[in-house]
């Protein structure tokens, strides 16, 4: 399976990953949880996601993925599986975001991304019936994707 489940922390990117990915509002918030590590290390695509998302119409919505790459760094993949900042993913929209995040990396020739537990925390979701997504959504992928379902610092 090219899957793995590892420990540690998706920022040191100890496998490394040539792109992360991450669970997102739609709102233009990242105030809480892990993506306040990807705005404050990816201001740049911070303000740009925030201009995508206060759109009108909104040109980044629930299950759109929008990949953002900057030199020198792991680019990342940012997945509308919320509305609004705090609870709120729903099972089906986070589906439809991996199904696009799979589309994206394809199309994008990406073969290696980390995540951390997306729509688990902040989201809501049973991390049990999340997890089952992302396998089923990239069991057969020729690249190989690590989740991060266990958060230890600096690792």
């Amino acid at each position: 399976m090219p899957i793995e489940f590892v420990t540690g922390d998706v920022f040191v990117n100890r496998v490394q990953a040539e792109s992360l990915a991450h669970g997102c509002n739609c709102a233009g918030s990242m105030g809480a949880g892990i993506a306040v590590g990807f705005k404050d290390r990816y201001p740049v695509m911070f303000e740009e996601f925030k201009r995508r998302c206060k759109a009108k119409p909104p040109e980044f919505a629930l299950g759109d993925v929008f990949l953002w790459r900057e030199e020198g760094k792991p680019s990342v993949f940012n997945l509308g599986t919320q509305l609004r900042p705090g609870r709120g993913a729903t099972y089906p929209v986070v589906e439809a975001a991996l199904k696009s995040l799979r589309v994206a990396a394809d199309g994008a020739g990406i073969r290696s991304i980390a995540m951390p537990r997306i729509a688990a925390g902040y989201g809501g979701l049973s991390w049990k019936k999340v997890r089952a997504l992302i396998e089923v959504a990239f069991a057969d992928w020729p690249g190989m994707l690590y989740v991060y379902d266990e958060f230890k610092a600096g690792e």
